[in-house]
């Protein structure tokens, strides 16, 4: 249970809560529209199969490349708009241009053609993606330096953040309706556009309305110029070897990658569960079911799960309720094997509470726990802080998974025997899908909570650590 009351120089205000919520937003909705407008590089743009797959999965080891470098580069970073602001500007703007420019493709060009062309623009896109994200969430982690208040600021940018997976789902239903564009690649092309509006509209409103720590007092800060490139590289090396000798944040990293990336390896096999075993084979029958069961799960997470599991948080320690949030899911997934049935389709959404407090604590709790573990790192390396660094290397381990999890995914279901082509799926295949869309989930989970057994930042920790930082160089 929590031993102290956060003070009030320590809460942070509701605008900067709402503006930083905003830049989640827009991290949420940026690679939720790439994963749905991904499947029209099939449809709507005739791209070979193996090479969309190639545009999903290359782009992302190159992102996880970049998150740390610009990690450091935003921790060491001197400015009157302080270490992450600045970034948090240019990359806003950036990503919303290239992001534009990403999605306007011709149908008449040759597949090869719009193959160089989206690899070569997507990492565009994603230089200015990194210049955003990366520094957004060191700003996230260094806005309060009180334990409980750092969940409820995760909480509440959570919240906001999953507001982008209840809109995402239905991008596929109006892209493809013919009443509404007259072509699939219209409709992709045009709502790109929509996207990138929203986000650059949304991106802007953390680097003008949220505040980090006064960098000014920092020590130790490395000069970024070209000619110690070279002398940066070395201490950017050394930065990445702290941050992995730090138990409790390596731990955080393993947890995250078992949870999320389980669920990433089976994300798709609910869609098809959908049209092959409850409806048969029948896309017309399917309609928008999958779309309301994806909207659904993320309107629970956002407004049931995270308060609850924020609350938990506070009265049980937030390993507690990782742990406990995370048995809750297992039990959801394992209910699917009955609720997802030809009888009745309603029945399909009973586990979703409970699933979702597997994904909708996962981020809150996690990214809550990495501000505590900046605390240790500082306490162990000194200055300077390298809120930035850690939020990389956190992501990293994320994006990388996503990865792995989209090749794990089609060796599943190729292992299966599963067929795309196909009208309908045989009974044996239909089976050890619905048993991989279970266990694989359940078991990454279980072993999360078996890695977050013996994590030992508690609050009492916590607390310690902050006195004795404060103690050292007085409060930033």
């Amino acid at each position: 249970m929590s031993h102290h009351n956060t003070a009030a120089k320590d809460i942070v205000p509701i605008g900067q809560k709402a503006a930083y919520g905003a830049g989640h937003l827009v991290l949420n909705l940026y690679p939720g529209a790439l994963g749905f407008f991904m499947f029209f590089l099939l449809t709507a743009f005739g791209m070979d199969p193996f090479l969309a797959g190639l545009l999903g999965g290359l782009p992302r080891f190159f992102d996880a490349v970049t998150d740390p470098i610009m990690g450091f580069i935003s921790d060491n970073t001197s400015s009157k708009m302080g270490r992450r602001r600045p970034y948090i500007l240019i990359g806003g703007i950036l990503s919303a241009i290239t992001f534009v420019l990403l999605w306007q493709l011709d149908e008449n060009n040759s597949s090869d053609y719009n193959f160089w062309y989206f690899l070569i623009m997507s990492m565009v896109f994603l230089i200015g993606n990194t210049m955003f994200a990366t520094p957004l969430v060191g700003l996230g982690y260094e806005m309060t330096t009180d334990y409980n208040e750092r969940t409820r600021l995760m909480a509440f940018s959570q919240t906001v953040g999953l507001i982008a997976w209840i809109i995402v789902p239905w991008f596929w239903v109006i892209i493809a309706d013919p009443e509404i564009f007259d072509n699939q690649a219209e409709g992709v092309r045009t709502m790109a556009i929509y996207v990138g509006l929203v986000c650059l509209l949304l991106g802007l409103l953390p680097a003008f309305f949220c505040r980090g720590m006064d960098a000014a007092p920092m020590k130790n800060r490395k000069k970024l110029t070209f000619s110690s490139i070279f002398s940066n590289l070395k201490d950017l090396f050394r930065s990445i070897g702290e941050a992995i000798k730090n138990k409790p944040f390596m731990k955080l990293c393993g947890a995250t990658f078992l949870v999320f990336n389980g669920f990433q390896i089976v994300a798709s096999f609910s869609f098809f569960i959908f049209v092959f075993y409850i409806f048969n084979g029948s896309y017309e029958a399917t309609a928008t079911w999958p779309a309301w069961f994806s909207s659904v799960g993320a309107f629970v997470s956002a407004f049931l799960v995270i308060p609850i599991v924020s609350k938990m948080a506070e009265k049980w320690g937030k390993k507690n309720a990782f742990i406990i949030a995370t048995l809750l899911s297992i039990v959801g997934y394992i209910m699917k094997w009955w609720a997802f049935t030809p009888d009745n389709v309603w029945l399909s959404f009973i586990p979703i509470p409970l699933m979702s407090f597997g994904l909708g604590s996962l981020f809150t709790l996690m990214m809550s726990m990495t501000a505590d573990v900046c605390d240790l790192d500082e306490l162990r390396n000194g200055m300077p802080r390298k809120e930035g660094t850690f939020g990389a290397l956190y992501w990293w381990v994320v994006k990388l998974g996503q990865g792995l999890a989209l090749v794990l995914g089609g060796l599943v279901l190729k292992m299966i025997g599963f067929d795309g082509n196909a009208a309908t799926q045989t009974a044996d295949t239909l089976t050890k899908l619905r048993i991989a869309d279970i266990v694989i989930p359940v078991v990454t989970a279980g072993l999360a909570v078996w890695v977050m057994w013996k994590y030992s930042l508690s609050e009492e920790r916590a607390m310690e650590i902050k006195a004795q930082l404060e103690e050292r160089r007085g409060e930033l």
